[in-house]
């Protein structure tokens, strides 16, 4: 099981990432807006230095967009983590444009993210052009009226027969309770909201049975 935290609120690395339950992070331009934080004036070394403080393993970051120049972009993120234990993950949607630009960007020693999936054919995409992690928008299919957990099963069959890996990493989790029937079909990596990981460290029967604990300790 690999856990991400997907936000670009800092404020939420400092308070939820110390708990050791995250393999890694994951931001887009939408996460950084909501955080207040304008995409192109972010300081990305200072970004890639307090991920790998806090010993992430992965610190996916999405191109500002499909242009040539995102590849300058992909470039000096590439030198900004080359002195980390942490590999920076490129998170390229699965445009016509931004496909074009994933062999350059592995050519540059990144890992690939293909984001913004909808659909199960998209991941014959992903894995012919080498990707290393493709995710599906589970909570957007839905609202979409898709049929998102059939499409996420159908991905997971041809994901494991392929000779090329591409690992399901699951996005826009609406729940806990999502997360628990898609573990069921096999899934094992989930990008979630803070709001989410602190659904998963509280359950009112826990925190009673500790209170029992807590009671008989002073007696």
């Amino acid at each position: 099981m690999r856990l991400y935290l997907d936000s670009f609120d800092l404020s939420s690395w400092d308070r939820l990432l110390p708990s050791g339950l995250f393999y890694g992070i994951t931001t887009n331009p939408i996460l950084a807006a909501r955080a207040g934080l304008r995409y192109g004036q972010i300081n990305w070394h200072e970004v890639i230095g307090k991920a790998a403080g806090y010993h992430m393993r992965e610190l996916h970051i999405q191109l500002p967009d499909c242009s040539d120049a995102a590849l300058d972009f992909a470039h000096d993120l590439s030198v900004a983590g080359a002195d980390t234990d942490m590999d920076i993950v490129m998170k390229i949607p699965l445009t016509e444009a931004g496909i074009a630009l994933v062999q350059d960007v592995r050519a540059m020693g990144l890992p690939v993210l293909m984001t913004a999936c909808y659909h199960a054919k998209q991941i014959f995409v992903a894995q012919a052009v080498g990707a290393a992690y493709i995710a599906p928008y589970y909570g957007r299919m839905l609202e979409a009226g898709i049929d998102a957990r059939a499409h996420l099963r159908q991905m997971q069959a041809i994901a494991s027969s392929a000779d090329t890996p591409c690992q399901l990493l699951i996005a826009s989790v609406r729940s806990a309770e999502q997360m628990t029937e898609l573990a069921e079909d096999g899934h094992s990596l989930f990008t979630i909201a803070p709001q989410i990981a602190d659904s998963l460290f509280y359950d009112q029967h826990t925190e009673a049975a500790y209170s029992e604990f807590l009671d008989a300790a002073k007696a």
